[in-house]
């Protein structure tokens, strides 16, 4: 397919989104399980519920796009959840371990702050002011998910795995 439109790139960007968003809900069992803090374990828990959240907005904004809800695979978030895999698969003290989900959950954070940024703009610019309110809604989640995380790692995980030194 030809993009030669700020809507159509709207609606492919969208489609990754919604791919990295699915990922994301498998992904996520798994660190919740590898976590052993309990409140990285709760943090992993409640994004879980968020990110549905975020896959049903995204199936809001098709739907009224009069699209089907379909990703085309995102392989940026395909190779970010590979790297978490690959750390969670490393010999680690159960500290350190956390300290690196949560850098593995911050590069995924990130990723989406980046999409959904970009594909709030769009939609502001063209008009789809109901998508826009959505698209910010999400982006306000992904950015408090990364200063929780942060928060967390600052002030509890990182002190811990680096007493286990």
């Amino acid at each position: 397919m030809e993009i030669d439109s700020l809507r159509k790139l709207y609606v492919e960007e969208l489609k990754d989104l919604y791919s990295a968003e699915k990922q994301i809900l498998q992904a996520l069992p798994k660190m919740v399980k590898k976590a052993t803090h309990p409140q990285l374990k709760s943090a992993f828990q409640e994004h879980l519920q968020v990110t549905q959240v975020h896959v049903e907005r995204l199936e809001s904004i098709f739907e009224g796009l009069g699209k089907p809800a379909r990703g085309k695979k995102c392989k940026a978030m395909e190779g970010l959840l590979e790297e978490g895999k690959e750390v969670m698969a490393e010999d680690m003290d159960d500290d350190v371990m956390d300290a690196a989900l949560i850098a593995a959950a911050q590069r995924v954070e990130h990723y989406e702050m980046a999409g959904y940024g970009t594909v709030r703009t769009w939609a502001q610019e063209m008009g789809e002011t109901a998508a826009a309110k959505l698209l910010q809604q999400t982006l306000d989640e992904e950015g408090d998910a990364d200063k929780s995380l942060t928060k967390l790692a600052e002030t509890t995980i990182n002190i811990e795995a680096m007493a286990g030194a």
